[in-house]
């Protein structure tokens, strides 16, 4: 095997790593929720996340570049830890209380389609024939998803706060295009800010609306995993496998969470699915998939994972 290859088969594997981080989320988040409320439990996990790449953005080259950021600046990365940490996430862990982990993220995959759409308003991205075929394929698989079984009152809560927290994450990733796009700050900066201003926000929803709960070591296992392992670490790794594997491939990649997530859920949090909703399944990712391959040019990951 050529050494060309070697970095490369290390980047998938990385990647494929990190993908399965971000799949177990939904499981750690589940068993979280049977005690620590939603924004409480956001608020501390993204926290301490923030906490841990603190210091890296302290160091001297990072701590000028903070020094420099402008008012505008500042403003845009405080709206998009808005919009991605404190919406978006606070949506999806707020959502799982209602809604199976596979179907959480499966709507979370519809935020590619629409950022396809709202790509051709504000970012002049138009969408190829392809991509519309795509979106046609995913919104098929959701309805097939759905079509059989009728919904409960309680799971149509949860769509409802999951579509919140999808147009708000649509919504970041247009931002975060923009900022990456046209600014010359490093994604290290953008991200800690970012997750800051969000962190901060969770947190005292959650200290201000909830009871805070007793947490046990177990709890702050999970949670200390959560803000460590799957946010600081993953996101870490996941940028630099991003510098070896093209967006097609990382498009590829990142699309299979839909049937980990699946997996994972119903070997531990015994959520099965009926041959429908598979295929449901099947057909949103296949979708989401020809939309992220047909796209033109490769776009900065701000994060749509929990």
């Amino acid at each position: 095997m050529s050494q060309k290859r070697l970095p490369h088969l290390a980047a998938v594997l990385q990647a494929l790593f990190v993908t399965f981080l971000w799949s177990t989320s939904f499981v750690l988040i589940k068993v979280g929720l049977k005690d620590i409320p939603p924004f409480t439990f956001a608020g501390l996990r993204y926290t301490l996340a923030f906490l841990c790449l603190l210091p890296f953005v302290l160091r001297p080259a990072n701590r000028q570049l903070v020094r420099d950021l402008s008012t505008h600046d500042w403003r845009r990365l405080v709206v998009l830890g808005l919009l991605y940490y404190a919406i978006t996430q606070g949506s999806m862990i707020f959502g799982l209380n209602y809604l199976p982990s596979a179907t959480v993220s499966m709507l979370l995959n519809f935020t590619t389609i629409i950022v396809a759409m709202m790509g051709t308003l504000w970012l002049a991205e138009r969408p190829t024939g392809l991509q519309w075929i795509g979106v046609f394929v995913n919104i098929a698989g959701i309805i097939a998803y759905f079509y059989a079984e009728p919904l409960s009152a309680d799971q149509v809560v949860g769509l409802i706060i999951v579509a919140v927290g999808v147009l708000a994450n649509a919504g970041s990733s247009i931002l975060g295009r923009r900022i990456n796009r046209e600014d010359d700050i490093p994604p290290l900066v953008v991200t800690t800010i970012s997750m800051g201003a969000g962190a901060i926000v969770l947190l005292v929803t959650g200290l201000s609306t909830e009871s805070f709960p007793r947490l046990a070591l177990a709890h702050w296992g999970i949670i200390g995993w959560l803000a460590v392992v799957n946010t600081a670490i993953a996101f870490t790794l996941w940028n630099h496998t991003l510098r070896v594997l093209p967006a097609f491939e990382s498009s590829i990649i990142n699309n299979t969470m839909l049937i980990q997530v699946t997996v994972l859920s119903w070997l531990f949090l015994g959520e099965s699915r009926y041959w429908w909703q598979i295929a449901g399944l099947v057909l949103a990712g296949l979708g989401t998939l020809i939309v992220q391959l047909c796209r033109q040019d490769q776009r900065e990951a701000v994060g749509e994972r929990p």
